[in-house]
């Protein structure tokens, strides 16, 4: 989530929206007066409220650069005390504006509630939203994306399809993702991510081919490891095998993720921004599709089986001094 700069352009918007019309080259003028002091345009509970929940997750991000320092226990001694001091800054944001859907996702967000409940606390809030305000409507552009007062409850909803996702609803997933595609197809979020993978699991090929049309045929890790899945699943053994190794070679790290899963965390609320064909996507995709992999009987066994699989993980380990635990059947 690009906070800071959804702020500019809400404050901006909204004094232009005081001032009445304006020309691009005024409004060009009042956008770079408002990001070089935030603080002169905040004129209400909202945009405090607003305000309020983008300097929380600032703070989060500045303390998180210290963590490869920190044991084991220090560093959950850490993550619960951040998570606590987003959950009461997100409080106190929805005291000033209990409408404020941002600040309400990261509250549920920080409690770090089992996916379940979650998830139960996410489509409440959905309702309540949708209830007060209407659905989702694409802008005059023809994505939602591109009205910035949008982006929260977009938010919201790319969150409920991976937690979807994450407790096996995967048909809800994926419509909901394709529905979200039809509404903001810029995808800026990356629902097709949470898409694929869905569409994976329920063996829905004419599904994946569609979105691997919609994206031009550029593949990334949910893409490739999606259709390994896929293959998998259907018992197309040559295919699925073709689709690992694709999965190997073209994606960095991509068999030491698998096979050797890195921990991450909570997604606050979005998926964390990352450099494509790099380890970063590789661990993102399998860590989301972490739940599919489990609930496919010996996927992750065969895959260690495959003609020199294992060796790319150990050798990237190797390479890039990372640790291996032995992998057991």
């Amino acid at each position: 989530m690009r906070g800071n700069e959804e702020l500019i352009q809400r404050l901006a918007l909204k004094r232009r929206r005081q001032l009445g019309s304006m020309s691009e080259e005024a409004y060009a003028e009042l956008e770079l007066a408002v990001r070089e002091d935030p603080m002169r345009f905040v004129d209400d509970d909202e945009d405090e409220a607003f305000r309020l929940v983008v300097q929380a997750l600032a703070q989060i991000d500045e303390r998180q650069h210290d963590d490869d320092l920190l044991d084991d226990a220090q560093y959950l001694e850490e993550r619960t005390r951040r998570l606590g001091a987003l959950g009461n800054a997100c409080a106190h944001a929805l005291e000033l504006d209990e409408n404020c859907v941002d600040a309400a996702l990261l509250l549920t967000l920080s409690k770090d509630l089992s996916p379940n409940m979650a998830l139960e606390a996410l489509l409440e809030l959905e309702r309540n939203v949708n209830t007060r305000e209407g659905a989702v409507e694409p802008s005059v552009a023809g994505d939602a994306w591109t009205n910035v007062f949008e982006r929260p409850r977009l938010r919201l909803s790319d969150s409920i399809a991976r937690l979807c996702l994450c407790t096996a609803r995967y048909r809800v997933a994926r419509d909901r993702c394709v529905d979200m595609l039809a509404k903001a197809p810029l995808d800026v979020l990356g629902a097709r991510l949470t898409c694929v993978l869905a569409m994976a699991r329920l063996e829905d090929e004419d599904g994946f081919h569609w979105l691997e049309a919609r994206e031009s045929h550029r593949g990334n890790a949910w893409f490739h490891l999606g259709r390994a899945l896929l293959m998998y699943k259907l018992g197309r053994m040559p295919a699925a095998r073709r689709a690992i190794r694709g999965f190997d070679r073209l994606c960095v790290g991509g068999a030491y993720a698998l096979l050797q899963p890195v921990f991450v965390d909570l997604y606050l609320p979005d998926r964390p921004a990352f450099e494509p064909q790099t380890f970063t996507e590789s661990v993102l995709a399998v860590h989301e599709a972490d739940p599919i992999i489990s609930d496919v009987p010996d996927f992750a066994a065969w895959t260690c089986d495959q003609p020199g699989f294992l060796a790319s993980a150990q050798d990237y380990a190797r390479r890039n001094g990372m640790g291996w635990r032995e992998w057991e059947q």
